[in-house]
């Protein structure tokens, strides 16, 4: 049975779309079967793919309306192991368009949970918001996964999410884990990098993964061609860091 893990943080800007490109990927590179599920509208994951989002006809905001199943939105990526469930601008509307419904928060939920038997690892790419589509994203989770970046503002709306998180557990989903803490765009250089670092993991110990995501151009540059690090340079530095998270998130599974 596989498991879903939603990559969820309200601030922009902190990697959430990187992490879960290459962490899909490379989950898939070392064999595990994998579905990411872009719920963010800007698409940048099912572009980030190589997957034209004007063309998308079919994806994530249909699921959320539950006008097609599971199954008919998803399509193949060139990655090994890696299909897509890809997102469209429309997607902007469902927040609005769900507010009436009965049992908004469980859309998604309703539609994905079967195809855990299909897959070793589910990847949801969340908005940059606390809105009804993370909402969604968190109540068909099993666990969480948090980029943080090693920058001044790093643990600013840290609370926050991590009360909605708390809410989501005792209203929605009681069995949501926090899979972990991941600290993105790290500078070796910088002694403010490092102060971040120390931060962190002198708040949350434990929940703070072992790997660390350096900034690194070459994972900046793989999203313009449509290809995840490990496609595009499979021995750059970005690529041995998802790589080594992928291996510690197997690990931490077993």
């Amino acid at each position: 049975m596989g498991k879903i893990i939603a990559i969820a943080n309200q601030k922009g800007g902190v990697g959430k779309t990187t992490t879960s490109i290459n962490l899909a990927a490379s989950l898939g590179v070392l064999e595990k079967k994998v579905l990411l599920i872009d719920a963010d509208p800007q698409a940048n994951a099912t572009s980030g793919l190589g997957i034209d989002v004007e063309a998308v006809t079919n994806g994530t905001y249909q699921l959320l309306e539950h006008s097609t199943t599971a199954k008919d939105v998803i399509v193949k990526t060139t990655s090994p192991n890696l299909d897509l469930i890809p997102a469209h601008i429309d997607l902007v509307a469902i927040e609005i368009e769900l507010v009436d419904k009965k049992n908004r928060e469980y859309m998604l939920k309703q539609m994905v949970t079967d195809l855990k038997k299909d897959y070793d690892y589910i990847i949801i790419d969340c908005a940059p918001s606390l809105g009804l589509l993370t909402l969604n994203a968190l109540t068909a989770a099993d666990a969480v996964i948090i980029p943080i970046q090693c920058e001044y503002f790093a643990l600013e709306g840290l609370g926050k999410l991590l009360n909605t998180i708390k809410s989501v557990q005792k209203i929605h989903n009681s069995t949501l884990d926090i899979e972990g803490l991941l600290l993105t765009m790290y500078d070796s250089r910088l002694r403010l990098s490092n102060q971040v670092v120390e931060e962190v993991k002198k708040h949350f110990d434990a929940m703070v993964f072992n790997t660390i995501i350096q900034r690194n151009v070459r994972l900046g540059e793989a999203p313009s061609y449509g290809e995840s690090i490990i496609s595009y340079d499979a021995s750059s530095r970005g690529a041995n860091n998802y790589l080594s998270l992928a291996e510690e998130l197997i690990e931490k599974n077993k």
